[in-house]
Order: C-alpha cells, then sequence, then structure tokens
C-alpha cells in the first residue's frame, strides 16, 4: 500500500478528494495569529475630594421656639398638640382652668407626647412644660408647695 493511499484513507475527506478531482488547491492557512497586545490607554480619574466636615451656620442654627400658652377650655388642647407635632415646645400654665378640664388637658397631652417621642414635665403648679423629640429636657425644679395647694390639688 502506497503512502498516498494510507494518507487519503485517514486523514483526506470526501470534500478534499472532490476538490482534487476538479484540481482545486488547498488554501494554506496562516494559523500563526498576531496576538499584540492592546494598547494601554493612560486614563487618569479625577480625585475624589474628601468630604468636608463644614456646616454652614444658616443650615445648623434652626429657630427652635418655646410657646407659652394659658388654655382656658379643653377645645384648646388640639392646638396645643398641633404645636407639639410642629416639633415646637411648649410651657402651659392651667390655673385659669378648673381642675377637672386641667386634668383632662395634661390626659391629651399625655397621649400626644407619648405618640411623637417627647416629654412632658411637671414645671410649677398646674404648669406643665411639654417637648417634642428634638427638645431634651436637663435638670428639674423642686417643689415648695404649702400644705394649702397640696390638699386642693387631687392629682398633681
Amino acid at each position: 500500500m502506497s503512502w498516498s493511499k494510507v494518507k487519503y484513507f485517514f486523514f483526506d475527506t470526501p470534500e478534499e478528494k472532490e476538490a482534487a478531482q476538479y484540481g482545486y488547491e488547498k488554501e494554506q492557512i496562516d494559523m500563526k495569529k498576531q496576538q499584540d497586545p492592546p494598547e494601554q490607554q493612560d486614563v487618569t480619574f479625577p480625585k475624589a475630594q474628601p468630604k468636608q466636615n463644614v456646616v454652614s451656620i444658616e443650615t445648623a442654627k434652626q429657630s427652635s421656639k418655646v410657646v407659652l400658652l394659658e388654655p382656658r377650655t379643653y377645645s384648646e388642647a388640639q392646638g396645643i398638640a398641633d404645636h407639639l407635632k410642629g416639633r415646637r415646645a411648649v410651657v402651659i400654665n392651667l390655673q385659669r382652668m378648673s381642675t377637672d378640664q386641667a386634668v383632662r388637658i395634661v390626659d391629651f397631652l399625655s397621649g400626644t407626647v407619648y405618640a411623637i417621642g417627647g416629654d412632658i414635665q411637671k414645671i410649677g403648679p398646674k404648669t406643665f412644660m411639654c417637648t417634642p423629640e428634638n427638645v431634651d429636657i436637663v435638670g428639674a425644679i423642686s417643689e415648695l408647695f404649702g400644705e394649702e395647694e397640696e390638699t386642693n390639688i387631687k392629682r398633681w
């Protein structure tokens, strides 16, 4: 057996046989691929600016208000609660009210203060300070009441 037959038997395909019959020549494919490394471009990124820890004075200084009120009826309790919802501290003097209505207002405001996460403190006889959560009350006022006042006030 000749070498060409062995070669044809193992390596040639029917397409190559057909090409040989018609006189076509096989193209030489250059398997060498030029693999140039891709061009590297120098890319410069802008440096991140460090965050400044400076706050504008105008931004930092937000006006905090304390509202002084002297309600005369229970119907004014909702207006007081609106001040608290507006994040304003409220000082309430209940001396011009009947004790029953004053107790109702304190109960109403206690619920309001609880709902907004604030605080309510007694700062004098029938005088209370209600603050929203953004206001802290520091310190305490000692209570020096006469025996006469203590007997008249049932709840406080």
